[in-house]
């Protein structure tokens, strides 16, 4: 079976091109070793032949040291265990910027690699008026040169056709090129020489592109636009998932009904209403607000917007010692932590993106929502301050706010420890404005889900079984007056550590609580209904889950434990990630004691002013 591997610079359509030609034949995971996502999938041959197709990761050149550029030239030379090395690359170029996309092909040519040319976006190309001369580029090159519009599946049968009829011969020794400043000139002059010859007509830069790229980055005017549609996506992510998220949470419960009619009362019984359930319903919950924060991330990505924040926002951010390109997965991290992370590989300093990945923890994602919603609704008062102003909706607001400007805060101090380690200066190509495809944000949003739901549903599932036996057993002893949870292993666990929490206000039900929060802090609140001997926090339950924390809690007690939340690392799948992005315990320990820390110091400092 042959293998075609897809490459190409970011934003150039591989992933279009990719779907057009495997379909639905096609499967994620991951390169041994790393967390960068290995795209994989099926394509028949008009022959009949079965071949296998590989979306690698964007790259500009063999010289990127980004991760995703360390794979790609791995998986191309066969350097990558268990995998072929593949029988032909298939170039993909951007039509409207050759310039920078042939240097590429080039630097494949020189290395002995067969390859084959996708001109993409060919007909946006013609639009803006430039055509080229195919013969004389295939004549000039010296490989297969095809027009494609992958979107729109244009030319692609074509290159189906020519990948079925070409049998390149392998070449007896490959090499990655040793590209020195001036064999890098060398290539980019042969480029604007081939460009010369085989441009029959230079396209028109699109106008609107440059009218709007006037406003988009103008330091002042750009930045408040920038901060508008963060507010209307966030906003969008509360309001549009309230229904979706309701509807699942029926379903939850009616099937958790279900069970508890049907089944006896036993550990089973409790197992799948109090473990399985709890656990994999405090994921799927929050299911559409990742999607819907996902949507708008694809969106403003596909329509080249992304880029352009970026480069916005590199000044601001590289004096706290952050890169323009950590804003995409710090903006991923508020609705989970876990994908924000993995978004970091896309960063190719090596320093820049560990300080990215230490800091992404500290972004307010979606699983603190119950926490915060439940603390506040029982604490403060549902009252609005001047202009209508609401302020339970302010001090959410603050945890918000405190949480980024502590995030700047570390990235600051960390940059000093990298000081002589980093690298100056920010490149990156602005693509042309465009309309996002719904076809790919569907893709999009489909691959989301599908590793969302594998990676954090199956770690927490397993971890929640874990807890819900410790949180069981041992029974409550004849006569017992406490509830159950007190007797069992995580109460014992819970009031053991109870004089460590206890100089920030904590009792032993609120370090309790703290113990499942290691899985999934949303857990929290089930965890504190189970406390409270409430076996329901949903409707009017939760409400009287509200009226037990107001009169057993402290205001104090309960500022402090929205801090600590702000902070804490509760989460084991956040640490477990971090040590497959860096391949090493080294720094989700670092993370995990530093975060420790700051959470136990915010709170102490919070109870002490307020008791």
């Amino acid at each position: 079976m042959r293998t075609f591997a897809l490459i190409g610079k970011p934003n150039c359509g591989k992933t279009a091109l990719f779907n057009q030609l495997t379909g639905g034949r096609q499967k994620v995971a991951n390169y041994p070793g790393v967390t960068v996502e290995k795209k994989e999938g099926k394509c028949i041959l008009p022959s009949g032949e079965e071949c296998t197709i590989l979306d690698l990761p964007g790259i500009y050149g063999f010289n990127a040291h980004s991760v995703d550029a360390k794979i790609t030239r791995a998986v191309i030379f066969g350097e990558i265990p268990n995998l072929p090395k593949p029988d032909i690359l298939i170039c993909v170029a951007d039509a409207t910027s050759l310039r920078i996309c042939l240097r590429l092909v080039l630097e494949i040519k020189r290395s002995g690699l067969p390859c084959l040319l996708a001109l993409n976006l060919y007909d946006l190309a013609q639009k803006q008026g430039c055509t080229y001369n195919l013969e004389l580029f295939e004549s000039i090159l010296g490989i297969p040169v095809i027009p494609v519009t992958a979107i729109k599946k244009e030319g692609v049968t074509a290159l189906v056709k020519r990948l079925a009829n070409w049998h390149p011969q392998s070449p007896s020794q490959v090499s990655i090129p040793a590209l020195s400043v001036s064999t890098l000139r060398s290539l980019q002059d042969q480029t604007d020489d081939i460009l010369k010859r085989v441009v029959i007509q230079q396209g028109k830069t699109s106008t609107w592109t440059e009218q709007c790229d006037k406003i988009l980055l103008h330091s002042g005017l750009g930045f408040a636009i920038l901060l508008g549609l963060l507010f209307l996506v966030f906003q969008a992510v509360f309001t549009l998932a309230q229904v979706p998220m309701e509807l699942i949470d029926g379903a939850i419960v009616a099937m958790s009904h279900f069970l508890n009619h049907f089944l006896p009362e036993g550990p089973l019984k409790s197992l799948l209403c109090d473990g399985v359930l709890a656990g994999v319903g405090s994921v799927i919950i929050f299911l559409p607000q990742i999607l819907i924060l996902f949507f708008f991330i694809l969106l403003l990505e596909d329509s080249g917007y992304m880029a352009r924040t970026a480069f916005l926002l590199d000044r601001m951010m590289g004096g706290v010692g952050l890169h323009g390109k950590a804003f995409i997965p710090l903006l991923g991290s508020f609705a989970c932590a876990i994908p924000g992370i993995m978004a970091t590989r896309t960063i190719s300093n090596p320093y820049d993106r560990l300080i990215t990945i230490m800091i992404a923890p500290l972004m307010t994602c979606s699983a603190r929502l119950p926490v915060y919603t439940l603390i506040i609704s029982a604490f403060i008062p549902n009252q609005k301050l001047a202009g209508g102003i609401a302020l339970q909706g302010l001090v959410m607001f603050a945890l918000y706010v405190t949480g980024i400007l502590s995030a700047l805060f570390v990235a600051w101090v960390l940059k000093f420890f990298f000081k002589r380690q980093r690298e100056g200066g920010f490149m990156m190509e602005l693509p042309a404005l465009r309309s996002p495809t719904l076809k790919n944000l569907a893709w999009g949003l489909y691959e989301r889900a599908k590793i969302f739901l594998t990676r954090a549903g199956t770690i927490i599932l397993m971890l929640m079984i874990v807890i819900w036996f410790l949180s069981t057993y041992p029974s409550p002893p004849p006569g017992a007056v406490e509830p159950a949870i007190y007797y069992s292993f995580t109460g014992q666990f819970g009031r053991m550590l109870a004089f460590v929490f206890a100089p920030i206000g904590f009792n032993w039900q609120m370090t309790v609580a703290l113990v499942p929060g290691m899985a999934a802090r949303e857990v929290a609140v089930s965890t504190l209904s189970m406390v409270y001997s409430l076996s329901d926090v949903s409707g009017s339950t939760m409400d009287s889950l509200k009226d037990v924390l107001s009169r057993q809690w402290t205001l104090a007690s309960a500022v402090a434990f929205l801090v600590w939340y702000v902070f804490a690392p509760q989460c084991i799948s956040t640490l477990a990630v971090v040590k497959r992005e860096t391949n090493s315990w080294r720094w989700p320990t670092v993370l995990f004691l530093y975060l420790m820390g700051m959470a136990y110091g915010a709170a102490w400092v919070s109870y002490q002013l307020l008791k």
